[in-house]
Parts: C-alpha cells; structure tokens; sequence
C-alpha cells in the first residue's frame, strides 16, 4: 500500500505534475518535495518519481535522467503510465504525450526542430494556467488533500487515467455500431463513418469517432462524420479532420438543418433516416 509519493524539489516540470497527478488519483497520499533517502528508495510503500536514479517499478521508483542519450526519450509521466499497463494508448490517443517527451529529455530547441516549427512556438503556446500550476505545485514542500494543488492534481489524473480507459471501452463499443457510408455524387465518391443514435446517450455522442478511423486506417478515405445530437433527436454532421471538401454552409438553407457553423466543419439536422442524411453530405461535399 502506498504512503506517499516524492518528487524532486526546485522547479517543476509538466512530466513530474503528471506524473505525481496519476498517482494521487491511485492512492489519494501525500506528496512530498524532497531529495529521497536510500531508505526511501527501497520502501516499495514509497513511490520516488522524477528522482532518485533509479527506475524500478516493483520498488515505485520511476526516474529517467539515469538513461543512456541513445534511449527514445521518456519522461517520468512515460514510466508511470507504463507500470499501469495505459502507455501505448496514452501514446497513440494523447497527442501532446511524445512532445512533452522530447521537452523534458531534449529541450525547447530539439522539440521546435522535431515538430517542424520555430523555437518560439514552445512559448507561445504555454498559458497562463501551464505556468501557474506549475509555480504553485513548486512552491509546495509538502502537499495533503488539504492543499488545494493537491485537489486540483487528483481531478488532473482521475481525468486522465478516465479518458484512456473509458476511450479503449469506447473504440470497441463504436467497432461494434458504427457503419461505414459511401456517398456517391457527380463531383465523386467519398466516404463517411455513421454512429447510430443508441439510447441512453452517456456522455458526448462523436467521442472516440476520430480516433477509431485513425485506429482501423481509414483516415486518408474518410471526410465526413454523422453522430446523434445529444441536443436532440437527429444527427451532427462533421468534417473528419478537418477536410474542406465538406462544407456544411451549403446546406444551412435546408429545412431540416437548424445549425450550420460560419465556418462550414459542423452542422446539426433534425433529419434521421440514413437517406435524407446522405444527401446532405452529398450536397455538401464541393
């Protein structure tokens, strides 16, 4: 049973946040901002993360800095999640996981180059919410589910540990529902992934949608998405990945459609017969 989680002291960085975030989620025990003793090193009671040298998941301590410059590059958060068995669908379904790999392991500099964009865009998209939980969590020697860091870091890992559990559940549950259109018209054929209204509706009804075409393969033939409109009884229609070849402007005169977004990605209808919701993709697609 674990009794408390050490991190390093000094600044903090998002991998130890989110790290000490998913174990507080866990096991709901304090965090402590210290260096950690060898007896802390070898109480299993003691999880050591970001610090210590030492990657030992069978003793909870999870440290990376110890690893040759020719490792793949994984920060604290990487060997924390791969403990919980989540890391490859932490790595396949959350974006922002590998480059905030090569930020703590390679810099600002080699992240920039490896997305292909100035340095300055690694400033530029921090905000004020990155830097003050980060102040904050640093200024703390001690935190307890008294400190409202604490708090802020247990809903942080419940949520994440939620997503990448509840998505696994949900590709499976949408490979078993979904249908696969294909939308013939003079402009040509394209395809279109279809979710089926299933009462009741828990949670957000496209959830998932992207990434299931992602896992199956299919996202250089899919341009357009139908799911039930949690709002009411028909159907969203949306753009996958953004493709302008749907433009849903095109059909906001429609009677049957009773939003079309400025920008053309989304549009809801009323319509919920498979036909009446092909020809509105088919009239929008240009």
């Amino acid at each position: 049973m674990l009794k408390q989680i050490i991190t390093h002291p000094g600044s903090a960085h998002k991998d130890d946040f989110l790290a000490c975030s998913v174990l507080v989620h866990l096991h709901e025990v304090p965090i402590l901002r210290r260096e950690p003793t060898e007896e802390d090193l070898n109480d299993p009671g003691i999880c050591v993360v970001d610090v210590g040298g030492r990657h030992e998941p069978e003793l909870k301590n999870f440290d990376h800095h110890q690893f040759p410059q020719d490792e793949p590059p994984v920060c604290a958060l990487s060997l924390v999640l791969k403990d919980l068995g989540i890391y490859d669908d932490a790595k396949k379904f959350c974006d922002w996981l590998e480059p905030a790999e090569w930020l703590d392991c390679l810099g600002p500099v080699d992240t920039a180059k490896k997305l292909g964009a100035p340095r300055a865009v690694i400033s530029q998209l921090l905000s004020p919410i990155d830097v003050t939980m980060l102040k904050r969590f640093a200024s703390e020697t001690q935190l307890t589910f008294r400190c409202p860091i604490w708090q802020l870091m247990r809903m942080v890992g419940e949520d994440l540990v939620a997503y990448l559990r509840s998505l696994r559940n949900r590709l499976d549950f949408i490979h078993d529902r979904a249908k696969w259109w294909t939308i013939d018209t003079k402009q040509g054929a394209f395809e279109a992934l279809f979710m089926p209204r299933i009462e009741p509706i828990n949670g957000e009804p496209s959830f998932g949608l992207n990434r299931y075409i992602e896992e199956v393969g299919k996202q250089d033939e899919v341009i357009a998405l139908v799911y039930p409109d949690r709002r009411g009884g028909g159907y969203g229609l949306g753009r996958f990945n953004d493709n302008r070849r749907m433009d849903f402007t095109r059909v906001g005169e429609e009677e049957d459609v009773h939003f079309a977004h400025g920008r053309g990605f989304v549009a809801k209808t009323s319509a919920t017969e498979p036909d009446r919701l092909k020809e509105l993709l088919a009239q929008a697609y240009h």
